[in-house]
């Protein structure tokens, strides 16, 4: 092997090191964006057989002159060290890398900000990298300290003039030893002043966004602060860096950072102000603008002239990529919305949604999911969904196949048509370009086309001559975003309230991802994750409500806008449930069973609801923290931190998160019992498993897996299931397991940070996925409303 390929020698001490030669192996993979795919390579991994060769198909390729190794596929390369060391790799173009055979992110945007530090054992070095994008970029570099600061990709807000305030900000720390550090301290100074930060645990050899609070300048006659940032250990000082912060009007373009609910990360918005005219004392409009692909929220800010009569606000989707506004993504913009609107005291009656390119989907999505929210919206160049922009068809499964129509089920919330029709409150705006050759305008068409069956607000106007990105005005702003007509509409309409709802019209796939519209919400479903639909009418005058429901198991009607004190008249699908006195709150709870409405007192807190539902990927919220096994053997409890300490750097990288890794050792009563937790082990080795999953259905020790009265042996088996979370409402306890070693690393291949593609809420698979597809899928299925199993379930 190293006579095929170029031996990279470190010297004592290591200097940067460029990945020149490899060998190339053509990609062999099948399923684009959903939850299975195949891949032989995957499989010899999984199996540990992979030697990339000349003899077994493997190419010899050299970079070129820009250093890239191009092609799609694997690149196999091996780094010769002369004594056991640390360095930092960074790599651009890759999904993944597998160093000495341990999973790692990759940089697949090519961000130029992923830095990962990596153990290099004396001799032979291997690094396996997947590209889909035409290639890998990679070096090796030194770290700059044991344990330091990287400022290479930092979340700044701005200081607002006259605002008193410390703001949020954050920093990725690198730890590149084999110790993890606990008892960290970090500390920013501006002008004199200074805040203490008290840092969590930073894994071993890994790195992870941190928060710090920076306090404010007392001086306002620059345009930039500096602020010193010192990392401590006790009285040491480990690193020192300088971060720069711009100092702003409050009538300027500028960013707000806040702490997400998802993970307690910072996430940053940007804000273009409302700038009155006059003594006005109206209170402020918000414009919800989502940005494209590659975009930063700033900028998006930026392409708007301000308005007198509306503050622009635009939100991250947590990186310029992001998650498509889908999954965290839809989750950043409604969090943004809520941040700005109270921020801003904006008028709640007058908020708006727009978007352009992806952003534009973001606008179909994000309204069609929270339609009560905004007043109007207006998708521009926007694309319809995964499936029609990028092809393949809707879900390309085999529905009649029950096992794959569970796992088709789960992709649900990302069929944006099929929620389409909750938009007919609301006037649409769709513009587009007529010879756009990013996003064609047949996407536009399309949706134009879904609207007109059943919508009667609604305008199509294409711009004759204009391709993706345009601007023909000599008005400040970019026509193709700030133009005139979307800003006529959104001023003329507002947010209808409560008591001016007669009708509602609202569908959901999923109550924790959408459950209401107005004065109606759909608290569970009958079958999880298909659609679930209420068409409800209100009439104050016979103080009746009737209408139909389909797939809906509990509902909730708000009554206070009604008046108080006489009786109400409910009549649902087809059926008088009861002519009810005034309830003592102003909620009305009804449930369905055996397909009769009854009204209920109350619902039990455990079981599933808008707060806690179904899919895997719902469990990775609530300030999650991920728990890594150490019961196991040597093997197994380096396989849980690894796996860990990856998808805690992937989230990191996909949605700038900041996640909390810790060993099960560690974990206890200090963890707040209303955060998510996600575990990796299994009940053998993981030893909060008997806390936070006493009663589960399914179970997964060395070699078994268990799915209520169903048993599958085997020491090669993949788990991935969501529970809730003992003794909390809201929170959830995720798995990541197998039963054993090779069905751990099964999981390493199941991308569940990847936008659109879903699980349900259990789903077992054996090595045999990787080459027979889903005929290699043991089990999936959703647990019913009071988390059990029933029905609803496959296995082969």
């Amino acid at each position: 092997m190293l006579s095929l390929i170029a031996a990279l020698v470190v010297a004592a001490p290591p200097q940067e090191v460029q990945f020149k030669d490899a060998l190339h192996l053509a990609p062999r993979t099948t399923g684009g964006r959903q939850p299975i795919h195949t891949d032989p390579v995957e499989a010899q991994i999984i199996a540990g057989t992979l030697a990339p060769s000349i003899e077994t198909g493997w190419r010899t390729v050299s970079a070129n002159a820009d250093g890239r190794l191009a092609g799609n596929g694997y690149f196999f390369a091996q780094y010769t060290a002369l004594a056991d060391t640390v360095m930092v790799l960074q790599a651009e173009g890759n999904s993944v890398v597998y160093v000495n055979d341990n999973i790692r992110p990759g940089d697949v945007y090519g961000y130029g900000y992923l830095r990962l530090p990596v153990a290099l054992k004396t001799g032979t070095n291997t690094f396996l990298f997947s590209s889909g994008r035409g290639g890998v970029k990679a070096k090796l570099t030194p770290p700059e300290k044991p344990v330091y600061l990287d400022l290479s990709d930092p979340t700044l807000p701005d200081f607002i003039v006259g605002d008193r305030n410390a703001v949020q900000t954050a920093v990725v720390l690198m730890n590149a030893t084999a110790k993890r550090q606990d008892g960290l301290t970090l500390t920013a100074t501006v002008d004199g002043a200074m805040r203490k930060t008290w840092l969590p645990s930073i894994q071993s050899l890994s790195m992870r966004k941190i928060a710090v609070q920076v306090p404010p300048p007392t001086r306002t006659d620059r345009n930039e602060i500096e602020c010193l940032l010192r990392l401590m250990s006790g009285e040491t000082i480990l690193d020192e860096k300088t971060i720069k912060l711009r100092l702003r009007s409050e009538t300027q373009t500028h960013k707000r950072t806040f702490v997400s609910d998802i993970d307690g990360s910072v996430q940053y918005y940007g804000v273009n102000p409302a700038n009155p005219l006059g003594t006005d004392s109206t209170r402020p409009g918000l414009v919800l603008t989502l940005h494209g692909a590659s975009v930063e929220g700033l900028g998006q800010a930026e392409a708007y002239a301000s308005k007198s009569w509306a503050h622009l606000i635009a939100p991250t989707n947590r990186r310029p990529y992001g998650f498509d506004w889908e999954d965290w993504g839809r989750i950043d913009a409604m969090e943004v919305l809520e941040d700005a609107a109270k921020r801003y005291r904006t008028d709640p009656a007058r908020s708006y949604l727009t978007g352009h390119s992806m952003g534009g989907h973001g606008a179909w999505t994000v309204g069609s999911h929270f339609p009560g929210s905004f007043a109007a919206i207006a998708p521009s160049a926007g694309w319809a969904t995964f499936w029609s922009y990028v092809g393949g068809g809707r879900k390309p499964m085999n529905e009649t196949d029950p096992l794959q129509e569970v796992l088709s089920r789960a992709m649900n919330p990302s069929d944006t048509i099929a929620l389409m029709r909750n938009l007919q409150p609301l006037p649409v705006y769709i513009l587009h370009g007529d010879t756009d050759d990013n996003v064609p305008p047949t996407e536009a068409r399309l949706m134009a086309s879904e609207l007109q069956k059943f919508h009667t607000r609604w305008t199509l106007f294409e711009k004759k001559g204009a391709g993706h990105w345009w601007d023909d005005s000599d008005e400040p702003g970019a026509a193709c975003v700030d133009w005139p007509a979307i800003f006529d509409l959104f001023a003329s309409t507002r947010i209808t309230t409560d008591q001016e709802t007669r009708h509602v019209r609202f569908a959901t796939f999923n109550p924790e991802n959408s459950s209401a519209m107005k004065w109606a919400t759909i608290i569970s479903q009958q079958k999880q994750m298909a659609i679930s639909n209420i068409d409800l009418i209100c009439d104050p005058h016979l103080r009746r409500i009737s209408g139909t429901t389909n797939n809906v198991h509990r509902l909730a009607i708000r009554v206070g806008h009604l008046e108080a004190g006489k009786p109400l008249v409910i009549e649902i699908d087809g059926t008088k449930v009861a002519v009810i006195r005034w309830p003592l709150g102003d909620t009305l709870l009804l449930e369905k069973t055996s397909d009769e409405w009854k009204v209920a007192d109350g619902f039990p807190p455990n079981e599933k609801s808008p707060a806690r539902s179904s899919g895997f990927k719902n469990g990775f919220d609530r300030r999650m923290v991920f728990v890594y096994g150490t019961r196991g053997n040597a093997e197994e409890n380096a396989w849980a931190v690894n796996r860990a300490r990856f998808d805690a750097e992937a989230f990191y990288y996909r949605g700038n998160g900041a996640v909390d890794v810790i060993p099960d050792s560690a974990f206890g009563s200090s963890i707040d019992v209303n955060r998510s937790v996600i575990l990796y082990g299994n009940a053998d080795t993981n030893s909060a498993w008997r806390t936070l999953l006493p009663d589960s259905p399914v179970g997964v020790r060395r070699g078994s897996v268990s799915v209520g009265n169903s048993a599958m042996p085997g020491d090669d088996i993949a788990v991935l299931f969501v529970r809730p979370r003992p003794g909390s409402t809201v929170a959830t306890v995720a798995a990541v397991s197998g039963s054993g070693l090779r069905g751990m690393r099964l999981t390493e291949r199941l991308n569940y940070f990847f936008a659109g593609v879903h699980f349900p809420d259990f789903f077992v698979a054996g090595p045999e996925m990787l080459e027979k597809g889903y005929d290699g899928v043991r089990a999936v299925g959703y647990f019913d409303n009071r988390w059990d199993i029933g029905s609803d379930v496959a296995i082969r």
